[in-house]
């Protein structure tokens, strides 16, 4: 499938929420049509523009058939990808953004110190592999 066609979850691979959260959806996305990579792989490199590497979070990233969400806007697109009754919470995109995000950022630069920093990226089992990206 041609990247501008694609759903990829771009994570922290050393995180320990950012792994939780891809076990999450690769338990609750029932389509399978999310893919997976760590931000800085090459798909990273390759697929996002160039000159906004500066400026994305260092957490989570969804591209969206071309399109790119960060911080809340990227967690509230990718309850739309889960089964019910998961898909509920993108009721949370009434609040402001500079809320949302607000609160996303407490979390994201807090989470090493609250749920901890793996020495390694996750290695997916085989049945997995096939949804995550160079």
């Amino acid at each position: 499938m041609p990247p501008e066609k694609s759903k990829i979850v771009f994570f922290d691979g050393v995180c320990h929420l950012c792994m939780g959260s891809v076990q999450f959806l690769l338990k609750h996305n029932a389509k399978e049509d999310l893919f997976f990579s760590t931000i800085g792989s090459e798909t990273f490199f390759t697929l996002l523009p160039k000159d906004s590497f500066s400026q994305l979070p260092d957490s989570i990233i969804y591209w969206k058939e071309g399109t790119l969400y960060l911080e809340s806007d990227a967690v509230l697109q990718l309850t739309r990808e889960l089964q019910f009754p998961w898909p509920l919470l993108y009721c949370f995109w009434i609040f402001p953004r500079f809320l949302r995000n607000l609160i996303y950022r407490l979390i994201a630069k807090h989470r090493y110190q609250w749920f901890g920093k793996a020495e390694v990226c996750m290695v997916p089992s085989p049945n997995i592999k096939i949804r995550f990206l160079n």
